[in-house]
């Protein structure tokens, strides 16, 4: 049998309407990873369970594997379209219940299977985007989306606290960004933090960027239990595309984790997640709340 949901409200106020109050709130949200959590591990397995359904399997480019009586989410085996990333907050319980069918295949592998097959979608293009904003422009997705009065102008300064440019809202910016600054004196600089309460971007020179860890907030453990660092070595991938780099981790709550780089990280980013790695497994993550 084949069942057709909408799941359009869910969406919105799960989805986009997050991803447009991070935005505002000087934040720079991946919604990716709500929409793993919220709707294709929730909502999605909720409905399945009123099938009777006993698993779920998703096109996800991951791999779970047991280890006695704990499962284990680890990377692909296609590197280049790994996406543990996004699923980080999956707990023991998700993936007792899901599988990942294309885990242990390399795309190539998937399309030659799909033309095998017969399938249309053997040839379709790939996307990196993000689903809802396929112009990029999400600047513009926020304005039509926010109140009128929650785009706050504000102003762009530098270290010394001057300030250099005018701007329209915060919602424009992100750290790391360098072009659309509004500047134009021929200097070149990046932003190194919103403040989204005062609408300020702050903007300085590249070595600026850099930071020795970052706090991650609303931490989960996809292995079961916190990392510890007496375990072996742990990596942490502030972004998707980020290649992992050593970190020592500092529990400093229950569900709050500090990440200590063994060397300065550029651009870490609040709002993105912070995903920790031993090895191939997932560990679990958090959401960067800010740098150190």
């Amino acid at each position: 049998p084949y069942y057709v949901w909408n799941l359009q409200d869910a969406f919105r106020t799960r989805v986009t309407e997050v991803f447009t109050a991070e935005y505002l709130r000087g934040r720079t949200p991946n919604p990716c990873v709500l929409c793993n959590r919220d709707l294709k591990f929730d909502e999605l397995w909720r409905r399945a369970a009123t099938l009777g359904a006993e698993l779920v399997a998703t096109g996800h480019y991951a791999r779970i594997a047991r280890d006695g009586d704990r499962w284990r989410l680890l990377r692909a085996r296609d590197e280049a379209k790994d996406q543990s990333y996004f699923l980080f907050s999956l707990t023991q319980a998700e993936l007792a219940r899901t599988r990942f069918p294309l885990g242990a295949l390399t795309k190539g592998e998937v399309r030659a299977l799909a033309r095998r097959l017969g399938l249309p979608v053997a040839e379709k293009p790939e996307s990196q985007e993000i689903c809802f904003v396929p112009d990029h422009d999400y600047a513009a997705f926020v304005e039509r989306q926010a109140p009128a009065d929650a785009l706050k102008p504000g102003v762009v300064v530098d270290e010394r606290g001057m300030t250099l440019a005018e701007h329209g809202g915060v919602h424009r910016f992100t750290v790391g960004q360098r072009r659309g600054l509004g500047i134009g004196d021929g200097v070149a600089r990046w932003v190194t933090r919103i403040d989204g309460a005062t609408a300020t971007v702050h903007v300085g020179d590249q070595r600026a960027l850099a930071s020795r860890g970052l706090v991650a907030e609303q931490v989960r453990w996809a292995a079961g239990v916190p990392a510890r660092d007496d375990e072996g070595p742990v990596r942490v991938r502030i972004r998707h595309r980020h290649v992992p780099m050593p970190a020592r981790l500092t529990h400093t709550g229950t569900d709050r984790v500090e990440a200590w780089f063994d060397e300065p990280a550029s651009a870490v980013t609040p709002g993105q997640a912070a995903v920790f790695y031993r090895g191939d497994e997932v560990l679990g993550g958090g959401w960067i709340a800010a740098a150190l």
